[in-house]
């Protein structure tokens, strides 16, 4: 039976989803945040603060890593979504380089995207005043675009899709839906500050402040453990549900359960 697109739907969904597969989804995020550290440490240890032509590369190094780690956090969740249907191997979850190199251009898009808008405010800062106002302007047109845009990458795992036809594609299924969407996005950030407050309380407890220390780091990384995975299922799952939902097709994964 069809199902139009719901905010308590996809959030129940989401969650059943996470209950289902909560230790792979866990372990892949340890996994994740191993490898970034790693890439920080070896950043450290070997850039010259002074030689610009290392930062760079370093930059994009880090940038091709978190694109190709984001990508198979999504094919993951999509995999353990679908995996009822069929078998699936470790194989299945690692993105090509197609999609990465695709997930790439979209970062470098969106850089190119805030350095314009940083530009045209300053410029309208300089010669109009009224920086409040700007700034609001400025700050709804950046959750708007992101809004419409953030499926983008789950459209680069699904259907392997160019950067400039993903971009496209998450226009058109929020088209009908940019509230809801813009409720599913509150709901995250509820998640995140409800999941940082025990953080805050223990670094209080401990007299730690937040600018570094074990205890601080600690309760870092077991928020991101358990935090990531969440909010990622969430993602993927209102991916799945404006798709069905855009395509007037029966909707797979709202039985579950």
């Amino acid at each position: 039976m069809y199902h139009a697109f719901s905010v308590a739907e996809t959030i129940k969904t989401a969650w059943n989803v996470l209950k289902r597969n909560f230790v792979p989804l866990v372990v892949y995020s340890v996994i994740s945040l191993f490898i970034y550290e790693a890439v920080d440490f070896i950043k450290a240890f070997i850039l010259i603060e002074d030689d610009i032509a290392t930062q760079f590369i370093f930059i994009f190094i880090q940038l091709v890593v978190q694109c190709y780690i984001g990508l198979s956090f999504y094919k993951l969740i999509l995999t353990l979504m679908d995996r009822e249907y069929y078998e699936f191997e470790f194989k299945d979850i690692l993105p090509s380089f197609k999609m990465t190199f695709n997930f790439v251009v979209i970062g470098l898009l969106t850089g190119v995207l805030v350095a314009v808008l940083v530009f045209f405010y300053v410029l309208a800062q300089r010669n109009l005043g009224y920086e409040s106002l700007l700034k609001g302007i400025e700050l709804i047109f950046i959750l708007y675009i992101s809004l419409r845009s953030i499926f983008c990458i789950c459209f680069i795992v699904d259907d392997d899709s160019s950067p400039i036809e993903s971009l496209k594609q998450s226009f058109e299924i929020t088209k009908d839906n940019f509230f809801k969407t813009l409720g599913i996005f509150f709901i995250i950030i509820v998640i995140l500050i409800i999941a940082l407050i025990p953080v805050f309380l223990l670094i209080n407890l401990t007299g730690l402040d937040a600018k570094g220390g074990f205890v601080f780091r600690l309760a870092f990384y077991c928020w991101f453990i358990l935090t990531f995975p969440f909010i990622q299922v969430i993602i993927m799952v209102t991916y799945r549900k404006l798709v069905y939902s855009h395509k007037d097709v029966d909707d797979d994964i709202a039985e579950t359960n």
